[in-house]
């Protein structure tokens, strides 16, 4: 799988991100294919090479009939239109995280519930193509971790369906919480909703540029001309190098006070198996005094819908917290070594100044000392005791 970094100079939208995933790559009838299968009509679509200050790249346009009907589409209608056609069922899962990630914001701006939220202009054809478009074009070009640079806010008005509003837009600021942002000092609209559902439901974490080896470079190209700035969206598209860096991670909260163990341990194995990266069962005192259990999970931002869906369905929680935090990862590979007992797989763990010490893997200790017949803490105290050879 392939890593991506967005550099979001000017902003983000969905067209933008569309425009530079043409740009590095994605072939465009191709994606016109997959689109199609929308059972929606009255809309074409269009790219072309456009500059920005002299720098060129792609321009994205989902072109709607003027005369043809102007729906208002809720959630449920969004999900038909996806459900109903041939796309992956990852980009049909992922779509949809989006969608109701923007009706949840919509649905607390607005007061209320996500269900009853019409979205107007995120209904319409064409945010539903720069949706699902966007979340194909990662999975065509086989983009597996996206990262997102820091993003700029505008300042001013800008009319809506609801009125006149604010820049950022009230679902744009609601999107953004958690993620670090700065003023642009620019008087138009940098960050659209669509933009901001994209990144925070798709990126992986936002900040500096992880370490990649850069393959394409591609831009997308904004609508307006800007003074100060080339109103582009920059992909920087490669290979990733695990383990190496700042990362952005999602932690999911919950207190429980009447699950059994033997379902807490299946819950854990299921999260695990959906993807989390850690999962932690800590004492917890609740109301009326009782004891009960803090469920803590750690996972990459992309899967919060799918690890809430499976804490709601096996631990009985009317609520689950949610927050951005940023965590450091030394850079580990597995590794082989040769043991009393044969080949043994180990991790090789890079400490910051460079040493590296190897680490106990603990199926291929455990596979060992059962063939062997041995201690499970001799085949852990052997590998640990190379370090000290080293």
């Amino acid at each position: 799988m392939n890593t991506a970094f967005l550099d979001c100079f000017s902003g983000v939208s969905g067209d933008m991100l569309l425009g530079a995933l043409l740009d590095a790559g994605l072939p465009f009838d191709d994606l016109k294919d997959a689109l199609s299968s929308l059972p929606v009509e009255g809309y074409r679509l269009r790219w072309a090479r456009e500059e920005r200050h002299r720098i060129y790249g792609v321009r994205f346009e989902v072109q709607v009939d003027p005369h043809g009907p102007r729906e208002h589409r809720g959630l449920r209608e969004v999900q038909a239109v996806v459900e109903g056609s041939d796309l992956s069922a990852a980009v049909k899962e992922k779509s949809l995280h989006v969608f109701r990630r923007l009706a949840e914001v919509e649905g607390g701006i607005h007061g209320v519930p996500p269900e009853k939220v019409h979205f107007h202009e995120v209904g319409a054809v064409d945010s539903i193509v720069d949706i699902v478009g966007a979340v194909y074009g990662l999975e065509r070009l086989e983009i597996g971790a996206l990262h997102v640079s820091e993003l700029p806010l505008g300042s001013g008005f800008v009319k809506a369906a609801h009125g006149t509003i604010p820049i950022p837009a009230p679902a744009t600021a609601a999107l953004l919480r958690g993620v670090p942002v700065y003023e642009a000092g620019v008087k138009a609209e940098m960050v659209t909703p669509t933009g901001a559902a994209l990144v925070t439901c798709l990126g992986r974490s936002f900040g500096t540029m992880p370490p990649m080896v850069v393959d394409r470079v591609g831009y997308g190209v904004g609508r307006r001309r800007l003074e100060d700035r080339p109103n582009l969206l920059r992909i920087f598209v490669g290979s990733g190098r695990a383990g190496e860096g700042t990362e952005t991670v999602l932690i999911l909260e919950t207190n429980v006070d009447d699950a059994s163990p033997e379902l807490l341990g299946h819950l854990m194995t299921r999260l695990m198996d959906r993807g989390a990266l850690d999962v932690t069962f800590l004492p917890a005192t609740m109301k009326k005094n009782r004891p009960g259990v803090q469920i803590q999970v750690v996972a990459h931002p992309d899967l919060r819908e799918s690890l809430m869906k499976i804490l709601f369905e096996e631990s009985g929680t009317l609520g689950v917290r949610f927050r951005l935090c940023m965590r450091k990862t030394l850079k580990r590979a597995v590794s082989e070594v040769e043991s009393p007992w044969g080949p043994l797989r180990v991790k090789k763990i890079e400490q910051p100044d460079g040493t590296v010490i190897l680490a106990p893997e603990y199926e291929a200790c455990k596979e060992k000392a059962e063939c062997y017949g041995r201690p499970l803490r001799e085949i852990y105290a052997w590998v640990t005791a190379q370090n000290r050879k080293a």
